[in-house]
């Protein structure tokens, strides 16, 4: 059994210093097998004893013989495993591939995303009384890490259905001073397009954080984020997924302020709650 699987086994019966040594441990193994008890122990900030025992109760004779079991982890990601991706034919190889080809996807957004859009889009969005953002189906994981986000921050946010009829009320009911933004991946919904036409012509501001600059929505917009357009819908949902975080963070950034006072809020309401639970 390895020590991952035995870590997890005994996870039910771990103390909180053991909880955070084998978090320690399951996240930062590299650190952990180049680590002497002590040097763990102040880690995590517990003493030596505790590593020792944390190593015992998962039937080793001591922290040295769970280390060697971590060593063998790390010898097999450094040394073996990329000789293994070297064949195509293989699960390693596919695996291999796919992480370089999304690796080349995200370098290629670094390089040509544009920072003046990024820019016009963080002032927009602290301009509006409200921001709705419309995704299609591919984007809903965005959309869901945005609207997490600017919640977080205090903004008025809401999603709207890409439905004929939900995004006809959602454009029907948007005032002058909201902002609409769509997320579309891949164009596979028009009616996104049309909507924030139709929401144009009115008067209220649009934006769009889409797959491709070709996409009909990047034609209409006031505001728009693009990716390049990848070979598979896979990578273009990941790329779309980076550009939105790449916003978040840089509204971070922006509204730094605001943020710090939600998370100020939400930690004086989580322990109000926990004491409520004691």
């Amino acid at each position: 059994m390895s020590y991952e699987d035995r870590i997890r086994d005994a996870r039910p019966r771990m103390s909180k210093s053991f909880d955070r040594l084998a978090d320690f441990i399951l996240d930062s193994y590299v650190q952990a097998a180049l680590m002497t008890a002590t040097e763990l122990a102040h880690q995590v900030d517990v003493d030596a004893a505790t590593v020792v025992r944390f190593a015992q109760m998962m039937d080793y004779s001591g922290f040295p013989a769970l280390q060697r079991d971590i060593r063998e982890r790390v010898k097999r990601d450094l040394l073996i495993r990329p000789k293994e991706a070297q064949e195509e034919d293989t699960v390693a190889g596919v695996v291999n591939a796919t992480l370089v080809r999304l690796g080349e996807a995200i370098e290629q957004t670094r390089m040509l995303l544009d920072g003046r859009a990024v820019e016009a889009l963080i002032n927009e969005i602290g301009r509006a009384r409200r921001i709705i953002v419309m995704p299609e189906s591919l984007g809903q994981a965005a959309a869901y890490n945005l609207v997490n986000l600017l919640e977080q921050g205090g903004f008025l946010v809401t999603v709207a259905q890409y439905g004929v009829t939900d995004l006809a009320r959602t454009v029907s009911t948007a005032t002058l001073e909201d902002l609409l933004l769509a997320i579309d991946v891949s164009g596979d919904a028009p009616f996104i397009a049309r909507a924030l036409r139709e929401a144009k012509e009115m008067g209220i501001t649009t934006a769009a954080i889409v797959g491709a600059a070709s996409l009909d929505s990047a034609q209409v917009a006031d505001v728009v984020l693009a990716g390049q357009n990848q070979p598979d819908i896979g990578t273009g949902i990941v790329v779309a997924d980076a550009i939105v975080y790449t916003l978040s963070e840089a509204l971070r950034w922006q509204f730094e302020e605001r943020f710090r006072g939600a998370d100020e809020a939400m930690d004086a309401l989580f322990e109000r709650i926990k004491v409520g639970l004691g």
